[in-house]
C-alpha cells in the first residue's frame, strides 16, 4: 500500500509540475475570430503584443496585448486599410509598437505603421515600396530606425530592404540586390549595427543565403547556399558573441529543423541537423538571456502541437514537455520577455484558431513541489551518455571523491558521454540554492 500511495504522490507532483511549466497566458483564444500570421513580440515592460491578420474583421491587421489580466485590443481592430498578409512586429527604443505588411489597401505594396499612444498612425507613406510585396520583415536598427525585408516583385522577386530615415522610406544598398527570386525573408541587427537578411535563395537550389549591408554594399555572409538542401521559413537572430544563427525547416533532413551559426568563416550546425523528432513547420528563432538558442515550432511527431527545443552547449533538448499546447497549432511565434521567460503566440485549432499565448515558467514549483524522497525522476540509470529528468531543474554532478564535474541550471538532461564509466552523484537545488534532493547514478 504505502509503495502505491508514493507512487500516486510522485504522479502527482509530476503532473502538477509539466502543468506549471508551459501556462497560458490570460485566456485561450483570446482574439474574437481566427486569425493567421502571428507575429509576437515584448515590449521593455515585459508586457506581449501579438499582431496578426484578423479573419473576424476582414483579414485586417490587428494587435492586442496583455495588461495583466485581459488580452486587450491595441487602439482598434482591424487599423489597416484593407486585407493585409504577413504581419511583422517589432518595437521602437520609446516601446512603441510598429507593424509592416503587406497591404492590399495599397495594391499589395508594402506599408508600416504605427500606435502613438491613441491611433495607430501611417509611418511615412502607405504602400511606400516600388511593387508588390511578400515576405514582409520589420526589425530596429541600433539607432532606432526601422527597418524592412521582403520579396520584391518589382525587381525580379529579389530581396529589397528599405529604411524609414524620419521623413521618408529609403533604399539601403541597391533595390533587389540578391542573386536571384528570394523567399521566407527575415532581418535581425549584429550588434555592430549591421542589417542581416536570410532568405531561401531560388538560384542556388532553393538552400539558405544570408546577406549583410557593410555600410556600402550588400555581401554575402560565408558562401551562398549553405544549407545541405533546400529551406523554408528561415529565421534569423544573433547570440551576445556577435555571431548570426539562422533555423529553418530543413527538407534535407526530413522538413525537421535545423540551425546553422556563422563562426567567422564557415556556416556551422548547431547541434545536429534535423533537431526536432518529425516535421517542423514556422520554425521562429529566438535567444534567451542566457545566451541560448530556442526554437519554436509546430511539431508533427506531436499531434502538430507547439514544441520549443533550446540548445544547451551540446545537445537540443524540450523545453518543458513537446508538444505542450491543447491541439495542434500553426504560425508559432517566440520571444523573450527580460525575466528570461519564453514566450510562444500562435493559431490554436482548439479554440477555433484564435490567438493563444503560453509561457514557460522553469521556476515554478522548484522549491514547493520536490517533496518526497526522490520525486525528480531520473533515468536511465545507470546510464551510457545522457540522464534525463522528469522535470527541469538545477543540478550539479559530482564524482565519487566529491569533485564537482559539472553544474546546469534550469535542465532536464545531462550529457555524461565523455565521463568515466563509474558511480556519481546529483544535487538537485531550487533557485534560493537549498537542497531538495540528491540521487545516485552509474555510468556504464
Amino acid at each position: 500500500m504505502k509503495k502505491v500511495v508514493l507512487s500516486a504522490v510522485f504522479t502527482a507532483i509530476i503532473a502538477v509540475a509539466a502543468n506549471a511549466q508551459w501556462q497560458t497566458v490570460g485566456t485561450p483564444g483570446f482574439s474574437a475570430g481566427a486569425v493567421s500570421n502571428t507575429s509576437l513580440a515584448i515590449d521593455s515592460n515585459n508586457v506581449p503584443y501579438v499582431a496578426y491578420q484578423d479573419w473576424v474583421n476582414f483579414e485586417r491587421a490587428t494587435v492586442m496585448k496583455f495588461d495583466g489580466t485581459n488580452w486587450v485590443t491595441v487602439g482598434t481592430v482591424g487599423f489597416s486599410a484593407g486585407t493585409i498578409l504577413n504581419p511583422s512586429l517589432a518595437f521602437s527604443s520609446s516601446n512603441e509598437p510598429y507593424v509592416a505588411y503587406r497591404d492590399d489597401a495599397n495594391s499589395d505594396k508594402a506599408t508600416v505603421m504605427k500606435f502613438d499612444g491613441t491611433n495607430w498612425i501611417t509611418v511615412g507613406t502607405a504602400g511606400f515600396s516600388a511593387g508588390d510585396v511578400n515576405n514582409i520583415s520589420l526589425a530596429f536598427s541600433n539607432s532606432n530606425e526601422p527597418y524592412v525585408v521582403y520579396q520584391d516583385v518589382s525587381n525580379s522577386y529579389k530581396a529589397t530592404v528599405k529604411k524609414f530615415d524620419g521623413t521618408n522610406w529609403v533604399t539601403v544598398g541597391s533595390a533587389g540586390f540578391s542573386d536571384g527570386h528570394v523567399s521566407f525573408t527575415s532581418l535581425a541587427f549584429s550588434n555592430s549595427n549591421e542589417p542581416y537578411v536570410v532568405y531561401r535563395d531560388v538560384i542556388n537550389s532553393y538552400k539558405a543565403t544570408v546577406m549583410k549591408f557593410d555600410g556600402t554594399n550588400w555581401v554575402t555572409v560565408g558562401m551562398t547556399g549553405f544549407s545541405v538542401g533546400e529551406i523554408f521559413y528561415s529565421s534569423i537572430a544573433f547570440n551576445t558573441s556577435n555571431e548570426p544563427y539562422v533555423a529553418y525547416q530543413d527538407r534535407a533532413n526530413s522538413y525537421k529543423a535545423t540551425v546553422m551559426k556563422f563562426d567567422g568563416s564557415n556556416w556551422v550546425t548547431v547541434g545536429v541537423p534535423g533537431l526536432s523528432a518529425g516535421r517542423a513547420d514556422y520554425p521562429s528563432l529566438a535567444f534567451s538571456n542566457s545566451n541560448e538558442p530556442y526554437v519554436a515550432y509546430m511539431d508533427s511527431a506531436n499531434s502538430y502541437k507547439a514544441t520549443v527545443m533550446k540548445f544547451d552547449g551540446t545537445n537540443w533538448v524540450p523545453v518543458g514537455t513537446a508538444g505542450f499546447s491543447a491541439g495542434y497549432v500553426a504560425y508559432t511565434s517566440l520571444a523573450f520577455s527580460s525575466n528570461n521567460e519564453p514566450y510562444v503566440a500562435f493559431s490554436d485549432s482548439v479554440n477555433s484558431y484564435k490567438a493563444t499565448v503560453m509561457k514557460f515558467d522553469g521556476t515554478t514549483g522548484i522549491s514547493d513541489l520536490y517533496t518526497a524522497n526522490n520525486a525528480i525522476g531520473v533515468y536511465p540509470n545507470p546510464a551510457k551518455t545522457q540522464i534525463i529528468f522528469s522535470v527541469f531543474t538545477n543540478v550539479q554532478l559530482t564524482n565519487i571523491t566529491g569533485q564537482i564535474i559539472e553544474e546546469k541550471k534550469n535542465v532536464n538532461s545531462l550529457d555524461i558521454s565523455n565521463q568515466p564509466k563509474g558511480i556519481y552523484f546529483l544535487t538537485f537545488t531550487d533557485n534560493k540554492g537549498k537542497v531538495v534532493q540528491m540521487s545516485k547514478i552509474v555510468k556504464e
